[in-house]
């Protein structure tokens, strides 16, 4: 006589769920914090391009030899608003220099830049200043996570 088993026994059940258990108790909490990190990088990503757009429109500018407030026009088509050799913070100042996705980031009329769909987004921004005058640069704040 032989005897055919088949499955798994309910031993080897319970160590299965057991294991799979503990693997996903330590592994959620990693997956959870993933989309607040995911919006520090894109506010940072964004800021650190804020800065780059500035720069290169005050290179830009000084290079054609332009007046301290004429709008200069980058890639042929877009028009940039400047004041003191850097782009406004203003509507069509660093933010057309810029040019974000406006599904993710939002802007104020001060020229804060929000992360949309962050739980509190005044608190996942970042502030963009004009410069004040002719010899000094315009300002990129810290970018405050909290609310992110």
């Amino acid at each position: 006589m032989t005897k055919q088993t088949r499955g798994f026994t309910l031993i080897e059940l319970i160590v299965v769920i057991l294991i799979l258990g503990i693997l996903a108790a330590i592994a959620a909490p990693r997956f959870i914090d993933l989309t607040s990190q995911a919006r520090i990088a894109a506010l940072n990503g964004l800021r650190a391009a804020v800065s780059s757009a500035a720069t290169l429109a005050n290179a830009l500018t000084v290079a054609q030899g332009n007046t301290a407030n004429q709008p200069i026009t980058i890639e042929g088509s877009v028009t940039v608003q400047m004041t003191n050799y850097y782009p406004s913070s203003s509507g069509g100042g660093i933010d057309a220099a810029v040019r974000f996705d406006p599904a993710t980031f939002s802007t104020t009329g001060t020229m804060s830049f929000r992360v949309t769909a962050a739980p509190t987004n005044t608190a996942c921004a970042f502030l963009y200043t004009a410069a004040p005058s002719t010899t000094q640069p315009a300002s990129v704040g810290t970018a405050a996570t909290t609310g992110c």
